[in-house]
């Protein structure tokens, strides 16, 4: 295994041989790991003081291809020199030892979002990924939709009808329409629930996708409301508990700044009502069953809607450092008389599908054309997380 050792830095030579160096360097990350060995990645960054040297291990390359190839460019430009070799021989996913392998307990926050996650963790979550959603992971592309509703995916698939659909019957299928360089949209029905979406996005966030966003519907909490308008999150109320051990509850949880202004420029473009303000996600859907207790914290929250998922997604975004937003849409008004009922939801699904949808994929089409290499994520980088341009 040690011819199989590669070292790229930036030389003289014109784009093209550069370009031919970070797709050799790929191709053989993904050869190591079909030969049962974890690929490493050492990063040796002259300009850093403290902290020269930087690496982590793959597993399953080829799926994330397009991630691997613009960090590298990215680190190689910047003048890091970048070494590719074999490392550990892989684990199998029925070996015991495989859970002290992926304890999150001993997460290191320091790292660079590229060497986040170990190998295990990768290996386990792209093989969980493909046993929820039905579809292969390489399939997955950049900008990932959340909904819980078949009629969403009903609006995806007549918009993309030659995108790759599950084979079989699955919990949370997903659909994706497919471009080069893993460009396009894949849009998953995660059903209902904080502990579907904490479950989802633990296992997409390996990917490193450049967005996620909730698509989904909510409870108007506001009189000046109607059903049908839309909830644009600023932020986020945590009822739902599923992450409490994981992320404090004081650690404020916003979405991606620029997401939401794409979202905004497109709701004020479709000349639709919306408002900002706090989301309240909770874990019981018939929360109305315990209506004091739950209200006397949605007025001290100053919230405007509630919803079982939104939050769910954006701190797993903030811990996973994923650019994510939120965008609901007004199904019922449980505290002024008007709570969901069935023939009244089903008009209401009928009506607003199709917009509420299309809103959020030409926000993302925004996003894409005005940051192409990904939106930037300073304020969900990790306080020392190394820099690639020097400094750290």
């Amino acid at each position: 295994m040690n011819k199989d050792k590669l070292t790229i830095k930036k030389s003289g030579k014109k784009n093209d041989s550069f370009r031919e160096q970070i797709e050799e360097a790929c191709d053989l990350m993904d050869r190591i790991y079909r030969q049962g060995f974890y690929p490493k990645m050492k990063v040796f960054r002259a300009w850093s003081e403290h902290n020269p040297v930087i690496e982590g291990e793959f597993a399953k390359p080829e799926v994330y291809r397009w991630y691997l190839k613009r960090e590298l460019g990215k680190m190689v430009d910047s003048g890091a020199e970048v070494t590719i070799s074999p490392s550990r021989e892989c684990i199998s996913l029925n070996d015991p030892k495989l859970l002290d392998a992926i304890d999150e307990d001993h997460w290191d926050f320091t790292k660079k979002k590229l060497f986040l996650f170990r190998a295990e963790r990768i290996d386990l979550s792209l093989d969980r990924l493909e046993h929820y959603t039905g579809t292969p992971a390489k399939d997955f592309q950049r900008y990932i939709m959340f909904t819980n509703y078949d009629m969403h995916v009903e609006v995806f698939k007549q918009s993309y009808p030659d995108c790759v659909k599950p084979k079989r019957n699955v919990q949370m299928p997903a659909y994706h329409h497919k471009l080069d360089d893993n460009l396009g949209l894949t849009l998953i029905n995660i059903g209902v629930g904080p502990s579907n979406a904490k479950t989802i996005t633990d296992h997409i966030a390996v990917l490193r996708p450049d967005a996620m966003i909730m698509v989904g519907h909510c409870g108007g909490l506001r009189n000046h409301q109607d059903i049908g308008d839309f909830v644009l999150a600023s932020g986020y109320m945590r009822a739902d508990g599923v992450l409490d051990h994981s992320m404090p509850k004081n650690v404020p949880i916003i979405p991606n700044h620029l997401l939401n202004y794409h979202l905004q420029s497109v709701l004020d473009e479709e000349k639709m009502t919306y408002r900002t303000g706090t989301v309240y996600t909770i874990d019981n859907r018939n929360w109305e069953f315990m209506k004091h207790r739950v209200v006397q914290e949605i007025h001290v929250s100053r919230s405007i809607a509630i919803d079982m998922e939104s939050a769910t997604v954006a701190t797993n975004g903030f811990r996973y450092r994923i650019p994510n937003a939120t965008l609901l849409c007004i199904s019922d008004k449980p505290l002024h008389g008007k709570p969901k009922l069935g023939k009244s939801a089903q008009s209401f699904y009928q009506n607003s599908k199709q917009r509420h949808l299309n809103i959020v994929i030409k926000a993302i089409n925004l996003s894409k054309q005005n940051f192409p290499g990904g939106l930037p994520n300073a304020n969900i980088r990790a306080m020392d997380e190394p820099l690639m341009g020097g400094g750290s």
